[in-house]
Formats: C-alpha cells, structure tokens, sequence
C-alpha cells in the first residue's frame, strides 16, 4: 500500500478520539427512483455536520507534531471550516483565531463560536471572502500564527481522504460509483488519490455548482484560473479558484466526468430530501445527490455513494430554496402584465386562472400610459404545463404580459 493510503489510514485512526465514522446508509427513497443501490455518507452528521472537521484536525495535528509549543491557529471560513478549526482547538487547548466575512449568516457566526468555545476569537472582516482571507494571512505574517487552508493544503487533502478510508470499511468492498462535490477541492482530492492509492476500481463522478465551476474552467486551461464572478448560492462549494495542490492531483480527470448542478436544481433536491426523507442539508452537501439527475438511467443496477458532505443550513433560508425550487420546476412564474386603464380590466384578467393558479405576488409597477399600466404578478400552479393554456388565453384575450422568471437582472430587482 502506498505512503498516502497508510497516512490517511493513520489520520483516520486518530480521528476516533474526536469523532466516530460518520453512518454510510443506505437510501431507499433514492435508490427505488434510479434502481441501484444508493448509499449516503453522511459527512452531515459529523459532530460540526461537515467532513471539514476531518482536515482541520488532521492539519492541526501536524502542526502541534512539528511543534508541540505552538498555540495559535487561524484560519478564514464563511462557515463549515471554520466550525471544524473551532472543534479542534477545543479539543486541543490552543487558541483560534476565526476570519469570516461581514455578511457571514448570523446562525454560522454563533455555532462556530458555540463550538469553539473560549479557545477561539472571531474576527468579521471584509464583505467578499478573498478580502477575509487576505486579513488572515496578513495576520498570520504579523503574528507567526499558524495559518489552515480549508482546502489548499497537503494535510488538509490527507485528512478528508479519511472518508474514503470509512467508506470502503462500511461497504465492505468499493463502490461501482462515487459521487463527490467540489469547492477548493480538497475533499475530492484526497478521496481520490486514497482510492488510487488502495488501487479501488470505482468511477468517480465530480459535482461543482453551475455558478462556481472552479474545477471545469481549470481543466480547460490547464492550470487553476480565477473565475470573473462566482453565484454563491451554494457558499460551501462556491469558490472561484480551486486550490493549486488539489489542482495537482484533479488535472488528469476527464472533463466528462465533472457535472454543473444548476442552483436552482439543487434546491429542489434539498426540499426533497427534507420533506421526504426529513434529511437537512445545505447547498453543497445536497450536491452530490443532485447530480444523480444527471447520471439516471446510466446508475441502474450499480452500486453508488453520494456524500452528503454539510447539513449546516440555515432554516431562514428556507422560503428562498422554496422559491427557487419552484421557479425550477416551472410551477412559479413572474410577469409584468400590461394591464388596460378600464372598469372590469382586474376582472376579465382574473377570469382567465385555472383552477389550479393561485396568485402569489400582485403589484403595481406604475402607470406607464394613460390608458395601460404594468403591473407585476407572480402565479403559483400545480403543473408547469398550466401555464401554456393560461398565456395562450391571455394572448387570446388582448393582455400583453413579459414573463421575467428567468430574468436575473428583472428579478434580482422586482422579485
């Protein structure tokens, strides 16, 4: 066996003192819908509900071995790495020191310190995370801190390989699928140097969030490259370059074999796991099982695992996944209605819903003609295809009307 299959076996071991593996279960629900056999590593119910415990205290703990007089650590998280650094320097009596961005969610900012108790500072710096992590690698200059990559770090990789080392113990034998998210890339990466290590034969597919496709726009260049704009929707995967170590091991993987899950797809996923199965999970730790969409027919007969790598998700966040899960799913719409200056207009429009539309949002724009004015509407059905027979009568009817539900600019300011 290989030198990183062994330590990562090690790391795994000494990971027992702070946490049990994490469940590999078995999911009926999905696995009735694709016909295989569907398994869930359940990196959500980790004690930080993440797998990013895993490299934090893999790293730590190398660097209290180079150094046992060391007592500082910092780091720059917007949330699940940060917990993970929290847990640790608990558990190992030293001092933290949390960057996380301004606009970080107030329920992360409280669960890290809930976690870290004492042993860790929080620091909110900078509205995007590069100004975060810019503040903490300058602190780290200043104070000879050691600083922890949540992804973009050989120990980091080492240590997240641990839920591969797990899940071929569960399952007793390798999977025929894997499924695995991406942000920075360090989970992937060193799942997939342990599976190579262990010589494994399993196909591993790869899922980053359509709006922060780190990994994609990096094969195609051949080198990790900075994306223009990242949609951080799905904020534990939304990077907008991938780490250059992890890089170094995921170069030579086929770009067929990296999926983009629409974010608003993921939603869908998250409200289904949730309602249905009554499992919690953020954006990115829905990842994995939303890109069995995009395999279907193609997993029948096959063993796969998913791995569910985060539930910490916030539950005010909840209306917005319904919200876009709908729009996904083409059961909401928004259009601006050019609506006749006349009696009985309200009426004769109001007419033409079927039985099944329910009328969601109803709003003056303005008065843009003296005769017509705009008003903006949003319409709830329970079939998609609804719609077609409501704006053919609306066409039918004389109602001119622009349906914006796909507009991001339009939404972004009227929705």
């Amino acid at each position: 066996m290989s030198d990183f299959a062994d330590k990562a076996r090690a790391a795994t071991a000494a990971m027992r003192e702070l946490f049990p593996a994490t469940p590999l279960l078995r999911n009926a629900f999905l696995s009735d819908r694709y016909g295989a056999d569907i398994w869930l590593k359940r990196e959500d119910l980790s004690p930080v509900r993440s797998y990013k415990i895993r490299g934090a205290f893999n790293a730590m703990t190398k660097r209290l071995a180079e150094d046992p007089e060391r007592t500082l650590f910092v780091c720059a998280s917007a949330g699940n790495h940060a917990q993970g650094v929290a847990f640790v320097c608990r558990h190992f009596g030293v001092r933290g020191e949390i960057f996380m961005p301004v606009t970080t969610p107030r329920q992360k900012i409280d669960k890290t310190r809930a976690f870290g108790g004492d042993a860790v500072e929080i620091k909110l710096v900078g509205d995007y995370f590069d100004e975060t992590l810019a503040a903490a690698q300058e602190f780290c200059a200043q104070t000879g801190a050691a600083f922890l990559s949540p992804f973009d770090d050989p120990d980091v990789m080492e240590g997240q390989a641990s839920v591969a080392v797990e899940l071929l113990e569960q399952l007793g034998d390798a999977p025929d699928r894997l499924i695995l998210p991406v942000g920075g890339g360090g989970l992937s990466s060193g799942v997939l140097s342990y599976l190579k290590a262990v010589r494994a034969g399993t196909r591993v597919k790869l899922v980053e969030p359509l709006g922060g496709a780190s990994l994609a726009a990096a094969l195609k260049a051949g080198e990790p490259v900075t994306l223009p704009s990242v949609n951080t929707f799905v904020d534990g995967a939304a990077v907008a370059r991938i780490g250059a170590a992890p890089f170094a091991v995921l170069s030579t993987t086929d770009p067929g074999d990296v999926l983009a899950a629409p974010e608003n797809r993921i939603c869908v996923t998250i409200s289904e796991m949730l309602n249905v199965e009554g499992i919690v999970l953020e954006p990115a730790g829905a990842l994995a099982i939303d890109a069995l969409k995009d395999l279907g027919a193609a997993l029948r007969g096959q063993t796969v695992v998913c791995v569910t790598s985060g539930g910490n998700f916030d539950f005010e966040r909840l209306p917005e996944v319904k919200e876009r899960a709908m729009r996904f799913q083409g059961v909401k719409k928004y259009f601006i209605l050019r609506m006749p200056q006349r009696p009985g207009a309200l009426k004769d429009f109001l007419g033409l819903l079927g039985p099944g539309d329910d009328i969601a949002r109803f709003e003056y724009l303005k008065k843009s003609a003296r005769n017509f004015g705009s008003v903006l509407i949003g319409i709830e059905t329970r079939d998609a295809a609804d719609f077609d027979g409501l704006f053919a009568r609306m066409e039918d009817r004389g109602f001119a009307y622009r349906d914006i539900t796909d507009d991001e600019v339009l939404a972004e300011f009227l929705i």
